[in-house]
Parts: structure tokens; C-alpha cells; sequence
């Protein structure tokens, strides 16, 4: 199994599973399969994802930190325990306002 993988049947903590580096996006798969993906990110303060779109909803769940997700150009600020819905086909961009953990559900269409 590659490091970059969870291991099936074992419990596990996000937080505990996803370490920051020093200006990096880290990020784990956690499932990924053709109906969806579950990835783990940790970025460090003021990295981020430039506007992009995708074809499919997705759901990010805040572990750890703060984090400002930037929906068709409406900021949320998200923190720990919080989540959000970004919708497919929608710009959207995200910028860590201090190191934050999340939790990235996409969910394709048939």
C-alpha cells in the first residue's frame, strides 16, 4: 500500500493522519473510486488553490484551522467543525487564513 493511501479496517484521526509542511498543500487520498474521491489536505497559512471549477459538487469539512473558501466570489470563512458545499461548474478558490486541515468529499454525476 502506498503512503499516500488509508489502510482499510484500521480506525483513524484526521487530524492526526495529515501533517503541515512549510509553505505546501499536503494531501492524502483517503477513497478514491470512479462514483467519487475523499481526499485529506493540510495547507500551510496563505497557501491555497487559485479559481478553478469542477464538474461535480464537493463537500469540504474543516478539521483544524481557518480557512476562507471563495464560492462565484462570495467569501466563507470556515473554521474547525465547519463545513460548506461547493457546487459543480462554480469558480471557486480556497486560502488558508491560518494552517487548516479539511476534509474534501466529491461526489461525481452518472
Amino acid at each position: 500500500m502506498a503512503s499516500n493511501e488509508f489502510e482499510k479496517g484500521v480506525k483513524f484521526s484526521f487530524n492526526k493522519s495529515i501533517h503541515y509542511n512549510e509553505k505546501a498543500v499536503v494531501s492524502k487520498h483517503i477513497l478514491k473510486k470512479e462514483t467519487g474521491n475523499i481526499s485529506l489536505f493540510a495547507f500551510d497559512k496563505g497557501e491555497g488553490l487559485s479559481e478553478h471549477t469542477t464538474p461535480f459538487d464537493a463537500l469540504v469539512y474543516i478539521v483544524d484551522g481557518k480557512a476562507d473558501i471563495v464560492i462565484n466570489g462570495i467569501s466563507n470563512v470556515l473554521e474547525a467543525n465547519e463545513a460548506i458545499i461547493m457546487p459543480a461548474n462554480v469558480p471557486h478558490a480556497l486560502k488558508a487564513v491560518e494552517k487548516f486541515k479539511m476534509v474534501l468529499t466529491m461526489l461525481k454525476q452518472k
